[in-house]
């Protein structure tokens, strides 16, 4: 039977991880020596231990004049005036930080709920712990963000209702000085009720006098007979 499939995770016994950490790490160095012989390759290999014990192998002469070969491929050639030590030193300060971004790209993975396989239940319980701070946290922000945009609301109502209340006095005061200014018009104009004398009744009489140029030699009854009508009617007002 072959054998299974072994989890990446960090080994908790003691023991069994110095055991397998030996045996890993001659087999490391077995590949590296393989590879330069077989393929003519220059190979460097460096390993520290979790106690800082350091193992290395290289094909060179020694493992410094393949550092070096590689800062020239990496960094080109030395710039006037830098010396070797400091670009050295520079090329430490780089692993440093490559390191470290690598520590923080694995902990977003892990933020994010990725990666997870390699990790123990102390370090998932630790996850969970800083996931429950965080969240805490933003819950807390999230909270004071709130009430300082209800705060502000809440100003805003006021402030507009203080407006609305201003602006109704104003209509109350013009409404109330045109109603007294309407009083006082209507108290000064006089009120005429009288018809023009164009349109007085005319005044008529029942009686018209009427004047005629007689002769002395006629009577009343030679005036009757003379303007006698056709009809034998002589009307009243002719009389």
């Amino acid at each position: 039977m072959g054998r299974g499939k072994v989890e990446l995770k960090r080994i908790e016994n003691k023991i069994n991880r110095q055991v397998t950490f030996a045996k890993r790490r001659n087999g490391l160095l077995k590949k590296a020596y393989e590879l330069s012989i077989l393929c003519d390759a220059e190979v460097a290999l460096i390993i520290f231990s979790n106690r800082g014990k350091l193992y290395e192998f290289s094909s060179s002469n020694s493992i410094a004049d393949t550092l070096e070969r590689y800062n020239r491929c990496t960094y080109g050639a030395l710039e006037p005036g830098q010396t070797e030590i400091e670009t050295q030193r520079n090329y430490q300060e780089y692993l440093k930080l490559k390191a470290k971004v690598e520590v923080l790209q694995q902990s977003q993975r892990h933020f994010l709920g990725e990666d997870l396989g390699d990790l123990g239940s102390k370090e998932l319980e630790q996850l969970e712990h800083q996931l429950d701070f965080s969240l805490k946290k933003i819950r807390s922000l999230k909270m004071e963000h709130m009430v300082e945009q209800l705060s502000k609301l809440a100003r805003k109502e006021e402030m507009l209702l203080e407006t609305n209340r201003n602006l109704r006095r104003k209509l109350d005061e013009n409404a109330s000085t045109l109603r007294s200014t309407w009083e006082t018009g209507e108290q000064s104009v006089p009120c005429n009720l009288q018809h023009p004398r164009f349109l007085e009744p005319l005044q008529c009489t029942t009686s018209m006098q009427i004047s005629y140029n007689v002769p002395a030699d006629l009577t009343h009854e030679n005036i009757a007979t003379t303007t006698s009508a056709p009809s034998g009617f002589i009307p009243d007002w002719m009389l």
